[in-house]
């Protein structure tokens, strides 16, 4: 999206290039990174990423103030997933964007979706530190928001992850940690804060403290940064020694109630012309009589799954009626090839992360670039220039 980057790019990549650099990248991340990441970074203008993270928060403080919404999405909550102690507001805040062109030129952003949970906030600066390393790009290109740098987005992450507490009695939960995807942001957390990565199932409970064992010893629990999505632990019945529910001495980096509160639950509760026209599925009586511009979504699933465009009426049909307000259909939206490649322009949705400690704080971004249906690995497959990547920018622009 800024030209003479894009150009000079193209211009000067080889695949011995992208195959270096995707060396480095895995011997940053101690380990093979198990999704694809991008032949290219992204340049994208300083005023349209500033736009989109103002777009976030503007989002945001709308729910926030919304007395329906604040009861409404208070009710979703499951009670076995119901933590007590929940923080008045999400600590790790997701808005994910794509770019619709207009008759002017000018580009449009369309809201995806928002998520009240973390993201791969230590992998994503290292892609993008790889980025610039590997292709000898111009050291000024920026990849945080606002002031930060790398030493004050560490700092910034240890106040809201570590909060104070030992790296040692701070753990980074997830399901078998060492067979997700994600496994490059558990290592680059572990190496940036200290914090170990843990499996939600060999976690041990006594009274109302938790414990992870490490070198044949048990270490008590102080602080979770939870990164166990609920989808994935009702979809494989994961059933942990505790919990959420439970009155633990165990404080949260993220409270997992927003996981639910701050969702795609929260989109049809939105008025903004970045959202697309979305209701819940059980309230979509009559049908829209124009499927095939409307997407079906779960309220809790992620990285795609269950996701059906164009859903047709027998699709929706062997929904049980008591699971349809588990759903939201969203008006379909075109998003705009953007980033020219040696393939063709291809889409990149755009992600803007957030910590929100004294307030709401946009930090960096995480790209995803398609020519799909959607910008999963699934939609995507057999393709090159696609995949994970990073927002660069240049001061000046």
């Amino acid at each position: 999206m800024i030209p003479r980057l894009r150009r000079q790019f193209n211009e000067r990549f080889t695949p011995d290039k992208y195959a270096a650099f995707l060396a480095a990248m895995d011997r940053r991340m101690r380990t093979h990174v198990g999704f694809r990441q991008c032949e290219t970074p992204c340049f994208f203008p300083q005023k349209l990423l500033d736009r989109l993270a103002q777009l976030g928060r503007e989002l945001v403080d709308q729910l926030l103030a919304n007395s329906e919404y604040l009861r409404a999405s208070s009710a979703i909550i499951p009670e076995r997933y119901r933590a007590p102690g929940e923080a008045p507001y999400p600590m790790f805040v997701q808005a994910d964007f794509g770019l619709v062109a207009k008759p002017s030129g000018e580009y449009e952003p369309r809201l995806v979706e928002i998520q009240g949970f973390p993201s791969l906030y230590c992998y994503q600066p290292a892609l993008a530190r790889q980025y610039v390393e590997s292709y000898q790009l111009p050291s000024s290109l920026r990849f945080f928001f606002g002031d930060l740098n790398e030493e004050s987005y560490r700092d910034l992450l240890a106040r809201a992850i570590l909060h104070g507490h030992s790296p040692q009695h701070v753990v980074l939960l997830e399901i078998e940690p060492e067979h997700q995807k994600t496994l490059a942001d558990f290592h680059a957390t572990e190496d940036l804060l200290g914090i170990p990565f843990v499996c939600i199932r060999k976690l041990r409970k006594e009274g109302r403290k938790l414990f992870y064992e490490r070198n044949g010893r048990w270490i008590a629990i102080h602080r979770i940064y939870n990164r166990a999505i609920v989808d994935e632990l009702e979809r494989r019945e994961v059933r942990p020694p505790f919990h959420f529910s439970d009155d633990l001495e165990v404080e949260w980096a993220g409270h997992p109630n927003w996981f639910f509160r701050l969702s795609k639950y929260s989109i049809p509760f939105l008025r903004h012309e970045c959202v697309p026209r979305t209701q819940f599925l059980h309230e979509a009586e009559p049908l829209p009589p124009d499927l095939d511009n409307w997407v079906l979504k779960p309220l809790f699933s992620f990285a795609g799954l269950g996701v059906l465009i164009g859903p047709r009426r027998e699709d929706i049909e062997k929904i049980p009626e008591r699971e349809r307000s588990q759903y939201i259909l969203q008006e379909r939206v075109d998003f705009t090839p953007v980033i020219e490649t040696p393939h063709g322009p291809t889409k990149a949705e755009i992600r803007v992360m957030y910590v929100w400690l004294e307030e709401m704080t946009p930090v960096t971004t995480i790209i995803r670039m398609g020519r799909g249906k959607m910008m999963g690995v699934d939609h995507n497959k057999n393709m090159e220039w696609v995949g994970a990547s990073a927002a660069l920018y240049p001061p000046e622009e």
